[in-house]
């Protein structure tokens, strides 16, 4: 499998499938299956079986994975879901790779905003340009 653009932690959307649209924070990335854990997404549901008189059994909500070609970043400058593009740059005397925004060139690699904030302010952006055609 190729390198990922997606780290745990990430701020990303889905691009694609059931839950196209929703946004969440990165909680697991399996690289070997090229999939990703997102939170609030792909919520299944799971059997457990009680192993002991203490332990409660019962039906358990938890995020499946999805594949990663179906999530793209949210950019903590521009606010909207982008691509990302790998440049090479000198920190601490050593030359390494940053992740950066295709639009606007910011470090995805640095801060990390609130996903639903960067969610409704594209959603905002969707609207607003919406009505200036209309």
């Amino acid at each position: 499998m190729a390198e990922m653009n997606v780290r745990k932690g990430d701020n990303v959307m889905v691009i694609a499938g059931k839950d196209k649209g929703k946004a969440g924070k990165v909680l697991a990335v399996r690289p070997a299956t090229g999939r990703v854990y997102v939170e609030g997404v792909n919520i299944v549901s799971k059997s457990k079986k009680p192993r002991n008189a203490q332990d409660k059994g019962g039906i358990l909500k938890q995020e499946g994975a999805i594949d990663a070609s179906n999530v793209m970043h949210i950019c903590g400058e521009c606010g909207g879901v982008v691509r990302v593009r790998h440049i090479k740059e000198e920190r601490d005397g050593k030359m390494k790779s940053v992740r950066v925004c295709a639009k606007c060139g910011a470090s995805l690699d640095e801060k990390k905003s609130s996903a639903k904030k960067a969610a409704k302010k594209a959603a905002k952006k969707k609207t607003a340009k919406a009505k200036k055609e209309d």
